[in-house]
């Protein structure tokens, strides 16, 4: 095989191993887009589609890349080389004819000539001893590519919880709307009537106007309905990471998510991430701490050597070991030791400070769910209560016995309450979303891969 097809065939293969190693880092890009969404497929796609999903996966990689980086300190450093050249510096060229095995007693040694040599060198080099400076180097990389992976948890987690809320808002907002319609026909037929009436002499012009007043108020509520529901469902394509779909969702969802079991936060992602940097914060102290002492390597040579204007050839080895020692350094090791320890420091208070942090947002959500539960009982009797007195109301505009102004009042009170009652149940399901990310759980308890382990194991 000739030089230039090997060199075709190698690029080829490492073009083919590249694009390989990119699509595997870049995600799935063949994710099917369902026709209907329910919640808990579209917090399993955002999870595999998302752009801070495949951000975050890109870290996770790169901090593998320097676990691997820092582990090659534990292997040997094998170098070959080679070289031709040309000189008739006296000490270059007598070096030359020496190396060549060339010398003989006619050469002048302030001029012995010009020389030329090819020069072919394998060395071997590895350092056995340096104080642990690889050995920390090594688990501060292990940890980093361990707190990577955490960030992964705490991205699906607040992203999960992000797609859920987004979800039921849809749903709130989609029922807000039916809620507007209905406000609005009824409205509409109610003015049928009070036209009938004030036809016939039974109404006042002042009742008619008010009530056609409060249908333009309505259908104004209904136009920013609308807008809402565009709106929340741009907002739930910009999380699954589409710019368009379909955005079909299950809309009639009775399904709640269970609750934790578990009230404290020790599997919040965001702590694990932290103790995973202080590890690694430890590891860079140990890593500075090391230049106070020696290093040790050891090494080997194998050189050949060829001289065409004298035509000759030689061989020739070295091996041993070799000692290093720093005696002074301008105090740099102790400045990276104080720089070190005081990242560590740093990192220390930063996680005491999250802590804090997720047990007032523990504690907020967990006073949220308890909200919800009791708006949600309020509610159901709210609506309950104001269709009745809808319905009462309507029979007796038409039959004459209240005004205009009282019908309004009564509609406007339905419409409240069956608002009222939409937020209600799509707070009950994001406070309950919301609680099982305050405690440290996915959603639906999907994992990195987009599926969902067995349940029960919560």
């Amino acid at each position: 095989m000739s030089m230039r097809h090997l060199f075709f065939t190698t690029a080829c293969c490492l073009g083919l191993f590249f694009s390989f190693q990119a699509s595997a880092l870049s995600g799935d890009k063949s994710l099917k887009i369902p026709e209907i969404w329910t919640v808990e497929e579209a917090v399993r796609f955002a999870i595999a589609n998302s752009p801070d999903s495949a951000i975050t996966r890109q870290r996770i990689a790169a901090a593998r890349a320097a676990v691997k980086q820092a582990n090659s300190a534990f292997y040997p450093r094998i170098d070959l080389s080679a070289s031709y050249g040309q000189t008739n510096n006296p000490m270059y060229s007598f070096g030359n004819i020496l190396n060549q095995g060339a010398f003989d007693q006619n050469i002048d040694f302030n001029d012995p000539g010009k020389t030329d040599n090819l020069n072919m060198a394998a060395t071997l080099s590895y350092r056995f001893y340096n104080g642990g400076h690889d050995e920390a180097g090594l688990r501060a990389a292990e940890s980093g590519e361990e707190g990577s992976r955490f960030e992964l948890d705490a991205v699906h987690s607040q992203l999960g919880y992000e797609v859920v809320k987004i979800y039921y808002t849809i749903i709130q907002a989609e029922e807000n709307l039916q809620a507007r319609i209905s406000a609005t026909d009824a409205i509409g037929e109610s003015i049928e009537v009070a036209r009938a009436r004030y036809e016939a002499g039974d109404l006042l012009k002042a009742d008619l106007l008010n009530l056609e007043v409060h249908q333009s108020r309505e259908k104004e509520n209904l136009i920013q309905a609308r807008h809402a529901v565009k709106l929340a469902k741009r907002g739930f394509l910009n999380l699954l990471g589409l710019e368009n779909g379909p955005l079909n969702i299950v809309t009639d969802c009775d399904f709640d998510q269970p609750l934790p079991q578990s009230t404290t936060y020790d599997n919040r992602p965001e702590l694990k991430n932290l103790d995973a940097a202080i590890e690694a914060a430890e590891a860079f102290v140990r890593q500075a701490r090391s230049g106070y002492y020696p290093t040790a390597d050891l090494f080997a040579g194998y050189q050949a050597d060829k001289g065409y204007e004298l035509d000759g050839a030689g061989n020739s080895w070295v091996a041993g070991v070799k000692l290093n020692y720093n005696l002074f350094n301008g105090q740099q090791t102790s400045a990276e030791i104080a720089k070190a320890n005081a990242i560590l420091a740093e990192t220390i208070e930063q996680k005491r400070k999250v802590a804090l942090a997720i047990s007032l947002e523990m504690e907020r959500a967990r006073l949220f769910l308890d909200e919800t539960e009791q708006r949600l009982e309020v509610t159901r009797k709210m609506v309950e209560q104001a269709e009745e007195s809808a319905s009462l109301s309507r029979e007796r505009f038409k039959e004459g016995v209240i005004l205009s102004s009282d019908l309004i009042d009564v509609e406007n009170r339905l419409t409240e309450a069956l608002v009222r009652d939409t937020v209600a149940r799509a707070s009950h399901r994001i406070a309950i979303a919301d609680f099982r990310r305050a405690v440290g759980l996915g959603q639906f308890q999907i994992n990195e891969s987009g599926h969902s382990p067995e349940k029960g194991k919560e």
